[in-house]
């Protein structure tokens, strides 16, 4: 029987590998010698696949899932956790800004009688004063708008019992936010703070561009927040129209002073429009989540595993 199974997403990271293969095993004998370390390729173009394929034929403890393409980080963790048979799972990115030995801490926080312990960062290293901050406005904002208590400046690294991956497994969204997805989960949860490092090596594969998509993904996964905005626009829009057509009412009939002019009307149309078109917008992101699910489409393909 597996003890701990080791989840860790790859995209582009063939430096930090070796030290992290070696680190990981080192962390994981110090608790016990049944377990197993589960590599996902999602897609990298450098070397990493190769290099993760040649540890897993070095170590029978190492298992590795080449996805097709590049399904994104959720998803790769996704597919770790789908093939995880450990009693407790641990999740854990490869750049080496969550150390691994505080795995050691996660594990003997649990067997106080947790099923989730997740690591809170008490500072992060190395990352852009705008990512930090649009980071902490995010997460606030999400637990404000949200019925589920996610908790703040945590990641993905964490460790879970098997009660809650096997409930994981039974979730079939297709746009995933895991932290979202895990609190929603319930049971006895808490945290180990430590202190996040920046990267030895490589840029990180979350451009703003990604973190905005992940950003909807929890939104609007975990809220319906937004659709309420629009309604409440709606109203607004409405209210102020009625007085436009009132005061447009009384200096036609009543003033009877008024130049014919396309000034109000032409602010009155953009005004509506783009109210009109922020409601339109935030309906689709909830509808294009719907149909994604209506497909039914795998989340994942997997061409090469060892598993």
């Amino acid at each position: 029987m597996i003890e701990i199974s080791i989840i860790v997403p790859i995209f582009n990271e063939e430096k930090n590998l070796p030290l992290l293969y070696q680190r990981l095993t080192a962390v994981t004998v110090s608790i016990t010698n049944k377990y197993e370390i589960i590599f996902i390729n999602d897609g990298s173009r450098d070397d990493s696949y190769t290099l993760i394929k040649n540890i897993a034929k070095a170590d029978n403890c190492v298992k590795f899932i080449n996805l097709s393409r590049n399904f994104g980080h959720q998803v790769a963790v996704s597919a770790g956790i789908d093939a995880s048979l450990g009693q407790s799972v641990v999740i854990i990115d490869a750049d080496l800004q969550d150390p691994p030995e505080l795995i050691s801490s996660l594990y003997e926080k649990m067997k106080e009688g947790y099923q989730v312990v997740y690591a809170k960062r008490k500072s992060r290293e190395g990352e852009s004063v705008l990512k930090i901050f649009t980071a902490k406005i995010f997460y606030r904002t999400l637990k404000r708008i949200t019925s589920i208590n996610i908790p703040v400046d945590t990641g993905d690294f964490r460790i879970m019992d098997r009660k809650i991956v096997d409930v994981l497994k039974n979730m079939p969204e297709r746009n995933k936010f895991l932290r979202g997805q895990i609190s929603w989960i319930g049971f006895n949860q808490t945290f180990v703070e430590y202190e996040r490092s920046g990267r030895s090596f490589g840029s990180t594969g979350y451009t703003y561009r990604k973190m905005i998509r992940f950003a909807m993904d929890g939104i609007t996964s975990f809220s319906n927040f937004p659709l309420k905005v629009a309604s409440f626009l709606g109203f607004i829009v409405s209210f102020v129209s009625f007085i436009i057509m009132l005061y447009a009412l009384y200096v036609r009939f009543i003033n009877g002073h008024y130049v014919e002019g396309w000034t109000s009307l032409m602010i009155s149309i953009l005004f509506l429009g783009g109210v009109q078109l922020i409601c339109v917008g935030i309906i689709g992101e909830y509808l294009s989540r719907v149909s994604d699910n209506v497909r039914n489409r795998p989340l994942y393909v997997i061409q090469e595993s060892n598993l």
